[in-house]
């Protein structure tokens, strides 16, 4: 929502449903940060984050903790965490949430004390999106430049040699790649299948166990079409928090998509309930959900 033309439609649209809203957007003066500090001071009950997943996390790492609620208008490319808390994709139904849904509560998972909504991740992938950044920075667009790292991940392959503590053991690996969930995300399937909790109160490791370029290319093809085999293809773990020890003092670690560097080892936890987010009345769990003020 660069332009101009495109601010003053939806400007249009949010007030046609929420009268008196109050909408901002991020420039060079104006963080998320401050924005959100902001909207809280003035005693703001529910929060929106007009994007991606990135711009929701960063939205949410300031409303946790607090009495206002998170809303989701999924303007991103994905848009992992709208979908699985049954945000609409239409922006007109997801702005009526807001005007008359119910706030619910859903865990949130944590690394370094930096929260994640949907997932985080180390080896291929947060390298895999550095460099795509790398590339976007001298003028490449994003997904071309997502293809031509993905080809130069299995090119430049690599194996992490980790160690992870979970359930009172001490996990070894050589891996090229870990995945932690916020809650459950299920390989049967594919690997785009949605949660089907947000509070169950749980993280979810998977280590994948492929060592050769190969073995990586065949995990891969079977993870998309759902079929591969735990304690063969990869090992899987439920747990409330676990620690990841590196040869490395400092990890590339994606966040929500977003990749950040972090000191070894790394604690990752769960935070059950600790987020109030905005759902379709329908969807909401009456027990421990309020009804949201417009």
């Amino acid at each position: 929502m660069a332009d101009a033309e495109s601010r003053e439609a939806f400007a249009t649209q949010l007030q046609s449903i929420l009268p008196g809203a109050q909408l901002e957007f991020i420039d060079e003066r104006h963080t998320v940060a401050s924005l959100v500090k902001a909207a809280l001071a003035s005693g703001a009950t529910v929060i929106a984050a007009a994007g991606g997943d990135g711009t929701v996390n960063s939205v949410a790492a300031e409303v946790i903790g607090t009495s206002a609620a998170l809303g989701v208008l999924p303007l991103g490319t994905l848009n992992h965490f709208a979908k699985d808390v049954g945000i609409p994709v239409e922006i007109e139904d997801a702005l009526r949430v807001l005007a008359d849904g119910m706030a619910k509560t859903v865990d949130v998972g944590t690394v370094a004390d930096r929260i994640f909504l949907n997932n985080s991740g180390l080896g291929l992938y947060p390298e895999m999106v550095h460099n795509r950044e790398q590339r976007q920075k001298r003028g490449m667009s994003k997904w071309p430049a997502m293809i031509l790292e993905g080809a130069n991940a299995f090119r430049r392959y690599r194996l992490m040699h980790l160690q992870v503590n979970v359930d009172g053991a001490a996990v070894h690996r050589k891996t090229p790649a870990v995945f932690v969930g916020n809650n459950d995300y299920s390989l049967e399937g594919t690997l785009a299948s949605k949660r089907t909790s947000l509070s169950d109160g749980e993280l979810c490791l998977y280590i994948p166990r492929a060592t050769t370029r190969a073995s990586l290319a065949w995990f891969s093809l079977r993870a998309f079409f759902g079929s591969p085999t735990p304690g063969t293809d990869f090992d899987k773990f439920m747990a409330t928090e676990f620690t990841i020890s590196s040869r490395h003092q400092h990890a590339r670690v994606s966040i929500d998509g977003e990749v950040t560097l972090l000191n070894t080892p790394l604690e990752y936890r769960i935070k059950p309930g600790a987020l109030r987010v905005m759902v379709p009345a329908a969807s909401a769990d009456v027990a421990t959900s309020d009804k949201a003020k417009a």
